[in-house]
């Protein structure tokens, strides 16, 4: 093995040590932003969320969307797949693999691309999202999200200005304090809470979800077959955690303050 390629594999085996895997393999397998990386391996879109970027590209690929990589700017290295024909083979096939170096969006200037010309509205609670120390950001959509929550870098990312999707992903914020960690990935009791509080928030801060509740039905009723129960079981099985988390965004503080 070549020691570049060493050294990418046990940087990222290091980073699964104090991270947690679902919920990485879950925000790179269901992107963000429509970016060129989306098409590289899960092993190079894990790279790059080690980075604490959602886009990556080569030194060329940057000067083609007319942005160009800051002055002592660093790159990363990610994992690169060499072919060759083999004797006897008509078709060429993977030989080994090299290292190729990338830089993040943080690090480059130019011109906007697509995904950061989003701008989010006055959200509502957006200050209890800041008491508790959540970034909350823009980001470019696609079909498979419309925002998601990083536990672990304490960011709600949103690709659409639609209020409930920010009191959705704040939900979960509180979910989580209420409970404690929450699981990696799409759990689908999670995902019935926060919808669930969403639809509730929306009515408690004045805001009309007739236009979303279709949608937060269809939502819910697919994350309850998951767990072989009907929309009105699922929502009636959890309606005591959502209790819990609602009165932490309407209160504050921490899960001590559900006591008070």
């Amino acid at each position: 093995m070549f020691p570049n390629v060493k050294k990418v594999l046990d940087s990222l085996i290091e980073e699964f040590k104090n991270n947690d895997i679902p919920e990485s393999i879950a925000i790179v397998k269901y992107p963000s932003v429509n970016v060129p990386c989306n098409s590289w391996s899960l092993m190079n879109l894990l790279l790059v969320l080690l980075h604490h970027t959602k886009d990556a590209r080569g030194f060329r690929q940057w000067k083609e969307a007319k942005r160009h990589v800051k002055k002592g700017a660093k790159s990363f290295q990610i994992l690169v797949p060499c072919f060759k024909k083999q004797e006897g083979e008509e078709e060429k096939g993977l030989a080994y693999f090299t290292t190729g170096n990338v830089f993040k969006v943080e690090d480059t200037e130019g011109e906007p691309l697509d995904y950061q010309l989003l701008q989010l509205p006055d959200l509502p609670l957006l200050d209890r999202a800041k008491e508790w120390g959540i970034t909350v950001e823009a980001i470019g959509g696609n079909t498979h999200c419309y925002g998601y929550y990083k536990p672990s870098s304490k960011i709600i990312a949103l690709a659409t200005p639609q209020e409930k999707t920010f009191l959705h992903e704040l939900t979960h914020v509180a979910d989580e304090k209420a409970i404690g960690k929450l699981k990696g990935g799409q759990d689908p009791i999670q995902e019935i809470v926060a919808e669930l509080g969403a639809q509730a928030l929306c009515r408690m801060v004045g805001k009309d979800p007739q236009n979303t509740t279709g949608n937060s039905y269809r939502y819910i009723e697919a994350y309850a077959k998951e767990v072989n129960l009907t929309v009105y079981s699922a929502c009636l099985k959890v309606l005591s955690r959502v209790d819990k988390a609602l009165n932490l965004i309407l209160k504050g503080g921490s899960n001590e303050s559900l006591n008070t």
